[in-house]
């Protein structure tokens, strides 16, 4: 079977986020069995090296320059020569930055990307990181018949779909959670950074997803949560003279993976009180994490336990979650070689996730590690952790003093760390290792 496989994020290499970590390995896995055609976005900081690491992955490689860098020779498998990527329409930059003219720039431009969300009814995310090049790319290879099956590994991909394809080949949206699901949520739970902003989003976000996915065959999430906010939006289907306005994809779960070669059981319980929370520190999600475990959670356990420490494990921190490095206990690390390293050396790793739908990679990994997890209901969406005929797998905390017991009690009883350590990573070996996911991903391909 040949695949072409779409992906704006550079997938290599497989450690700086959970799309990065969830498109390789799903591409890796069908790599062995089919012929995956990849066409990618190159992002500034992607080497040579990495190009031909991941070249080596996959029967054909199409790189394209980013739209918001410099230009850059494009780079593909095998001599095929691409066109260069054209300007994109944007806004010059402020004449003036910091002063009145740079102000009044910044608020012109949001004004404009809001007029393009509009008319358009594609977000400006998505649109500022749309190749025209790998467009292109991808309609000729689609319309000579060279691939049986396309792949969008990421909702923002979408947009190089067209959707009279659906008619002659297999098209899936691997969408990771709903944007219009995630939008209303933070709405509802007061975590929105601009409130107005996205509630003037929200109704253009319920229809640019009611669109997008009409144009597939099949929609797949991470967990049964996203799937029933999809269905939420997508049906009942709307009726024009008796006949539906636009198609409604099945949509499947295959939730995310995780490599127990890159995290590997712990050897020891390390003890102490020494928490740990992972991830990219650039998300607005987990900055929100951050914020929360390190100004209102840690500051009643350091009331218990003086001794008390936190480790924010993650690439790119933002200023605000810098700043917590400042505070008693509290280390920034930013981006680690290895996290699993990191996450054996910590008693507890807590997820205090408020905001954001979708399993999350940062839980399962520190499950497989053997490190005990206090999560909120965001961080554990799509897991069975909770007991009751199986073992407990982790403990679920959503209010600080629900996080300070849950703590504490991992702090004082050595057997429920080891109990949570061992059935934890026992779960991940039987339902989550990326060999698991990757069976699930390429049985749907099938149909």
């Amino acid at each position: 079977m040949k695949i072409l496989m779409l992906s704006s994020t550079f997938p290599y290499p497989p450690s700086r986020g959970g799309t990065q970590v969830r498109t390789f390995n799903l591409l890796q896995y069908l790599s062995q069995r089919h012929e995956v055609i990849l066409g990618t976005v190159r992002s500034p900081d992607v080497t040579d090296a990495q190009i031909d690491t991941l070249r080596q992955q996959v029967t054909e490689l199409a790189v394209f320059p980013n739209p918001q860098a410099p230009p850059q020779p494009p780079l593909a498998k095998g001599g095929l020569r691409l066109d260069p990527e054209p300007d994109g329409d944007f806004l010059p930059p402020p004449l003036n930055k910091g002063g009145t003219e740079g102000e009044f720039s910044k608020i012109i431009g949001k004004f404009h990307r809001f007029g393009r969300f509009l008319q358009s009814g594609t977000p400006p995310n998505v649109l500022s990181s749309y190749s025209q090049a790998m467009q292109n790319w991808a309609d000729e290879l689609v319309t000579a018949g060279k691939c049986d099956a396309v792949t969008c590994e990421h909702s923002v991909n979408e947009i190089y779909v067209r959707p009279e394809w659906r008619q002659k080949l297999l098209t899936v949206a691997n969408i990771h959670s709903s944007v219009w699901g995630t939008c209303r949520e933070m709405l509802a739970t007061g975590t929105s950074e601009k409130p107005l902003r996205d509630r003037l989003n929200l109704p253009l976000l319920a229809r640019y997803e009611k669109r997008y996915c009409s144009k597939f065959s099949r929609i797949v999430a991470t967990t049964s949560t996203d799937r029933e906010q999809l269905l939420e939006l997508l049906l009942p289907p709307v009726q024009v003279r008796g006949k539906q306005d636009f198609f409604v994809p099945s949509i499947d779960v295959i939730p995310n993976g995780v490599d127990v070669a890159e995290f590997p059981y712990r050897s020891i319980d390390p003890g102490g009180h020494t928490l740990i929370f992972a991830g990219a520190m650039n998300n607005l999600p987990n900055i929100d994490a951050a914020r929360f475990l390190s100004l209102q959670i840690l500051p009643p356990l350091q009331q218990r336990y003086p001794d008390v420490t936190l480790t924010l494990v993650g690439a790119s921190p933002v200023p605000e979650v810098l700043a917590l490095g400042k505070l008693p206990g509290i280390q920034v690390v930013g981006r680690v070689q290895r996290v699993a390293e990191y996450l054996h050396q910590a008693a507890v790793c807590v997820v205090p996730m408020r905001i954001g739908f979708g399993i999350k990679n940062k839980t399962l990994e520190a499950m497989a590690a053997g490190t005990p997890v206090v999560a909120s209901a965001r961080g554990l969406e799509g897991l069975a952790v909770d007991g009751g005929p199986q073992p407990r797998r982790a403990l679920r905390a959503n209010k600080v003093h629900e996080y300070v017991e849950a703590i504490t009690s991992l702090f004082e009883n050595q057997q429920l760390r080891q109990d949570l350590s061992v059935s934890a990573r026992s779960l991940v070996e039987s339902q989550y290792t990326w060999d698991i996911i990757g069976r699930q991903y390429d049985r749907l391909l099938q149909f």
